[in-house]
Parts: structure tokens; C-alpha cells; sequence
């Protein structure tokens, strides 16, 4: 790992999205009426997110351990598309972008687990960091 004993604890946070498409309009309501199979969709994923952005270093060998002091995970229906957010919050020495798209990434992935036996055509799509402050560098790509 990257030394960062000299740094300052600053503020950190990041917001990171991930889309889950799918392929009818009969699955999202299934979302919206909590008739999915498996569960309530948007409660399990947010709490498989909390776990991804909490484990983090454990997945990736590179990541610092770090005091997670917030972490929030929103949703977004626009037609098929469910636009995920995870917002990742810490006051530390190093930043928490990786935090935020692997929550994203994990939000999507037990989705698309939650989903698969009713429609088989759901796609992840486009994980990305759309916000980063603190530290050395800030980074705004919200739309």
C-alpha cells in the first residue's frame, strides 16, 4: 500500500453510480410493488452496498482500511434503467471513490441476482465516479 502517514485527515467524499437495465417495464414493477421473488430489492441491495463499501480492502489489496463515517445509497427508475448512487463519507488521510463504485458495483450485482429468475435480460452498466472532494484533487462529473 501507498504510504500515507504524512497526509492530513480531511473530509472525503465520493459519489459513485452503477445502471442495472432491464429488459421490461413488468420488472420494475415488480421492484415497485415488492413482488420480486426473492425479496424487497431496493432494502437487500442497499444493505449488500453497505457491506461492499465496508469491505472493500478486504476484496481489493491495495485499499487503506479505513473509518467509514457515512454511507448512503440511493435509487432512480427512468424507464428500464435503475440509476444506483453511493455516497461514501470519511474524515482520513486517503480518499473513498474505490468505496463508493465497488458499493455501487455490489448494489448492482445483487440486484441482478434478486431479478435473474424473473428477467433474464438485465444489464449492469456504466460504474462510474461522478463526484470526489477532499484532498488533493477535486472531481465533479454530476450532470
Amino acid at each position: 500500500m501507498v504510504d500515507i502517514t504524512s497526509k492530513k485527515n480531511t473530509l472525503r467524499t465520493a459519489i459513485a453510480q452503477a445502471l442495472v437495465e432491464v429488459s421490461s417495464e413488468e420488472t420494475i414493477m415488480a421492484i415497485k410493488t415488492n413482488s420480486v421473488p426473492k425479496g424487497d430489492v431496493f432494502a437487500m441491495s442497499k444493505a449488500a452496498g453497505l457491506l461492499g463499501v465496508k469491505n472493500t480492502p478486504l476484496v481489493l489489496p491495495d485499499c487503506h482500511p479505513l473509518p467509514i463515517e457515512y454511507t448512503g445509497v440511493d435509487y432512480e427508475i427512468e424507464g428500464n434503467e435503475i440509476k444506483v448512487l453511493v455516497t461514501v463519507k470519511t474524515i482520513y488521510k486517503t480518499g473513498v471513490e474505490v468505496e463508493a463504485m465497488h458499493g455501487a458495483s455490489v448494489v448492482a450485482l445483487n440486484m441482478y441476482d434478486m431479478l435473474k429468475p424473473i428477467d433474464k435480460g438485465i444489464e449492469i452498466k456504466c460504474v462510474k465516479l461522478l463526484h470526489k472532494s477532499g484532498g488533493k484533487s477535486d472531481i465533479n462529473n454530476v450532470p
